[in-house]
């Protein structure tokens, strides 16, 4: 909570190895937290995130802001390693004392984040950082979850990726408070800007509107229209609308925790012999996983 950046580091560390210890790291810190503005960074791979995330610690911290920044990389599932490149795009703020960047591997959840990323944004508000920003894995249009982590989500896209007919789906553009178009400087960036407001308009909207605004990653200047945008997002309705993304999140964090306590009990009551032996009935096409979880959950005391 004093903010020094080891306590930080080996609290995160506590948090992704999970367990006992990651419930008390979060049930101390948590009532210090809630007071930084968490952005989410999403969008497809190759659309330059990790460079636009770069850029948006420069201007907070031009403004006086302390920043966190988080970054999922996707983990190996043949290895079960991750690369965590993402850390070396900014490495232009490793020595600033008011930026704490932590690149973690996703580890085979799905979504677009790791499973404790929402617990790693506790700790860096508790330790008093302002703004912690999330930047997910190359996302499709499935890996939506950066909305229930996220005060504001910034969805990002490119002109050039092939395929039009993918701004008009459903998923990923459901969830922008902001779209932000990258690589600007590129041909058709006027003309993806048009698509995705208009499917804007086709969505329809109870109030906040999402802007779609022209970003070049590498030029620092032409982001002053995206952090307008997300500044403005946080100050709609007063905060009435930012509480009930709070209340949103939380709910979401709860049924997380929920599922992970009772999987680990189930699986503890019943004792890995009884766990391998409806494996071997359903790979024999003696039971079915329906039935082998009746069978386990009927065992239970």
């Amino acid at each position: 909570m004093a903010g020094d950046v080891r306590c930080v580091a080996r609290a995160i560390s506590v948090v992704e190895n999970g367990g006992a210890g990651r419930r008390e790291v979060v049930r101390l810190l948590h009532p210090s937290s809630g007071r930084a503005h968490i952005v989410g960074v999403t969008g497809p791979p190759g659309v330059g995130k990790s460079t636009l995330v770069d850029g948006m610690i420069a201007h907070y911290r031009a403004s006086g802001h302390r920043v966190g920044a988080v970054a999922v990389d996707p983990t190996s599932p043949f290895t079960g390693g991750a690369i965590l490149g993402d850390r070396i795009r900014m490495v232009g703020h490793s020595t600033d004392a008011g930026v704490f960047v932590r690149s973690m591997g996703s580890r085979g959840s799905l979504g677009g984040l790791a499973s404790a990323t929402a617990d790693v944004v506790t700790v860096l508000d508790a330790a008093g950082f302002d703004v912690v920003i999330v930047e997910t894995v190359g996302a499709g249009q499935a890996e939506v979850d950066i909305v229930t982590a996220s005060h504001t989500t910034v969805v990002v896209e490119v002109p050039g990726l092939g395929d039009d007919v993918q701004v008009l789906k459903a998923g990923v553009m459901e969830i922008g408070d902001v779209f932000a178009v990258n690589k600007a400087d590129m041909p058709d960036a006027d003309r993806l800007v048009v698509q995705i407001e208009s499917v804007l308009r086709l969505k329809g909207s109870g109030g906040w509107v999402p802007p779609v605004v022209k970003t070049i990653g590498h030029d620092r200047a032409s982001l002053v229209g995206l952090m307008d945008a997300i500044s403005r997002h946080r100050a709609h309705g007063g905060g009435a609308v930012l509480m009930e993304r709070r209340r949103g999140m939380a709910g979401h964090r709860i049924r997380l925790a929920l599922e992970e306590r009772l999987l680990e009990a189930a699986l503890e009551r019943a004792g890995p012999s009884r766990f391998e032996r409806a494996v071997e009935s359903v790979v024999a096409g003696e039971s079915d996983p329906y039935s082998a979880v009746d069978d386990i959950l009927g065992e239970m005391p």
